[in-house]
């Protein structure tokens, strides 16, 4: 589970990643990357499972998967860093490590992009 201090709650927070942040678009699913100018306590990672991903059922168990997945790339984060997840259709029937691939080449191709190295 990720850890409450790493979660993204406020919808100011997803508005301004989704909106200011890099986006890496994957198969199944959309990462958005922004870095904080503030100092921070930690990255945030923050999901959005749309009802087109399936039932609610289905929405609980990508967000659960989504959760675990997103709390083994805490530790490769900057501190500053803001990472909303959106899950599209294909994720609930993706495996969790298809998942975990799609995140870390999302999260590396937004931080490429970030440093100007694309």
């Amino acid at each position: 589970m990720l850890a409450a201090r790493y979660r993204m709650t406020r919808s100011t927070e997803f508005a301004a990643t989704v909106k200011h942040g890099v986006r890496a678009a994957q198969p199944d699913i959309v990462v958005h990357v922004r870095r904080d100018d503030a100092d921070a306590e930690g990255p945030r990672v923050g999901l959005v499972i749309a009802k087109s991903v399936g039932t609610a059922v289905q929405r609980h168990q990508v967000a659960r998967r989504l959760r675990h997945v997103a709390k083994s790339l805490i530790p490769d984060l900057d501190p500053r860093d803001r990472v909303v997840i959106r899950a599209l259709p294909g994720s609930s029937a993706a495996a969790s490590t298809r998942l975990e691939q799609q995140l870390r080449k999302g999260v590396r191709r937004s931080h490429d992009i970030m440093a100007g190295t694309r």
